[in-house]
């Protein structure tokens, strides 16, 4: 039997805070502006002691409480004080593990634990504790861990460049950054004519004043460009602590992934409780034939602002047939391919939103000539992703498909801009779906959707299939085909 670290006194104490209030309303009671408060104050202060006091006995009350106990096949935690609650996890359901070294918890020799099973829904921990590092390795004893004479050599490892990449893509706001900033690098000047403009029409008396206020127009607008510039430099660089000194280590049962610098995570996977692998790539990463590879596996992943990457920026040739046992291939043709014929599926509303563009610039010029600077400005700035997002779309259109092989499936396709090879079991699908709209059903195309289980069912679509080859799919898989026929 074990206990969890005394620093979660502190944790369950802190659930009691509100009972704080009582010495608040008291120092509110008898407070008055005279030389005789302090001395009022401390006469009672033994009440506001006892209040942290029992506060705190009650956060000791609860850790003493909370035990990890183990039996034959099961690690048990139980809880709480006057109702008890056990929470037991079968040492062969578990799928993940995660063991988190936070800085700050190093001076005290504590830790977190999670314990994820493929139970439950919307990515919830299935048990969570803080343990010190003897109570961690106990623990550890009886999860799924990398046997080291059976570990997989050559598994390709993350470099510096791969990690400073994957920063670089990962970062959150970069191409937006970017983006913002040079519109109001350039638009604030265009704000500052057009007001200028404006002001000087009324009367030349006030153009000193008018001046005066405008100029704060550009200035403003350059320290926001600095602001987004700044936002995504920093999450840059957290980044680059939160996934460095990346390491991985497999054999065919289990994976165990680290990473971090100042906030260190060990995960632990059991490999067959993998859903799916997602080699991710950006039209710009696809033209380099890089990829960035994501797992689904209960528990990995799940934490907030961190992503389920197995490896992080690899060129796809690297990633070697080691990897296979994994659920990790590169080069498998498709079998079923989207069809050409089918462009509009894909490129139908990027092309209309780019046609759009230009039209209601004129519009918007005639209607308001004073604007047509800034319109002209916006126009073009939207006419950027616009066209941006008709490549990406026409690439998807030539490499979205599907291959069956061996008890494997692999699905290619697209989400918004970013491409997906989705490689994952067969048993492991849990829905397949064909959709039609009249004019496709007519000519023989559909768009096929399928989900994969997890505790979040994850959907991927591809547009353009041929009815048939979808309704093939299907048959080899051993599924009854669910069509949606939109009118």
């Amino acid at each position: 039997m074990l206990y969890e670290h005394p620093l979660k006194i502190l944790r369950y104490s802190a659930k009691n805070i509100w009972m704080l209030i009582f010495p608040l309303l008291r120092g509110i009671y008898t407070y008055h502006f005279d030389k005789n408060w302090f001395y009022s104050w401390v006469k009672g202060a033994w009440f506001d002691i006892a209040v942290l006091g029992a506060i705190i006995l009650f956060g000791f009350i609860r850790w003493l409480s909370s035990r990890i106990m183990f039996t034959g096949a099961e690690l048990v935690h139980r809880e709480g004080m006057f109702l008890r609650v056990y929470t037991y996890i079968p040492f062969k359901n578990v799928s993940s593990v995660t063991v988190e070294r936070p800085f700050y918890m190093i001076p005290f020799g504590a830790m977190r634990f999670r314990c994820d099973t493929r139970a439950g829904i919307f990515k919830t921990v299935d048990m969570k504790l803080l343990v010190s590092r003897k109570a961690k390795d106990k623990i550890m004893k009886y999860m799924p861990d990398v046997d080291e004479k059976q570990k997989i050599d050559g598994i390709p490892q993350a470099d510096a460049v791969s990690i400073l990449l994957f920063s670089l893509f990962f970062s959150s706001g970069f191409s937006g950054t970017i983006y913002l900033a040079t519109f109001f690098f350039k638009g604030g000047d265009i704000a500052y004519k057009i007001i200028s403009r404006s002001l000087n029409i009324i009367t030349e008396e006030t153009a000193k004043i008018t001046e005066k206020l405008v100029l704060n127009i550009p200035t403003a607008a350059i320290f926001i460009g600095v602001f987004f510039i700044a936002s995504w430099f920093i999450s840059f660089l957290v980044n680059l602590f939160r996934y460095g000194n990346f390491n991985i280590e497999c054999d065919k049962n289990c994976m165990k992934i680290g990473y971090g610098i100042l906030d260190r995570k060990e995960y632990h996977i059991k490999t067959s409780h993998i859903n799916y692998t997602d080699l991710r790539q950006t039209l710009i990463m696809k033209a380099f034939k890089a990829v960035i590879v994501n797992i689904s596996c209960a528990g990995y992943g799940s934490s907030k602002n961190r992503e389920p990457v197995l490896l992080p920026v690899k060129q796809r040739k690297k990633l070697g047939k080691n990897l296979n046992v994994i659920g990790i291939y590169s080069g498998i043709k498709l079998d079923y391919k989207a069809q050409v014929a089918g462009i509009g599926s894909y490129l139908l509303i990027p092309l209309i939103t780019a046609a759009l563009l230009i039209p209601s610039h004129d519009w918007v010029a005639k209607l308001f000539p004073r604007f047509a600077e800034l319109s002209r400005f916006v126009t073009i700035m939207l006419e950027i992703p616009a066209v941006w997002f008709i490549i990406v779309k026409f690439v998807a259109l030539l490499t979205s498909g599907v291959a069956l092989y061996d008890d494997k499936i692999m699905i290619q396709c697209s989400t918004w801009t970013r491409f997906h090879s989705v490689v994952s079991e067969r048993d492991k699908i849990v829905k397949i779906e064909l959709e039609q709209n009249l004019l496709q059903a007519m000519s023989g195309r559909c768009a096929m959707s399928i989900w994969f289980e997890g505790e979040e069912h994850r959907r991927f679509k591809i547009k353009a299939m041929k009815a048939d080859d979808v309704r093939k799919i299907a048959a080899q898989l051993g599924y009854k085909l669910g069509e949606k026929v939109e009118t």
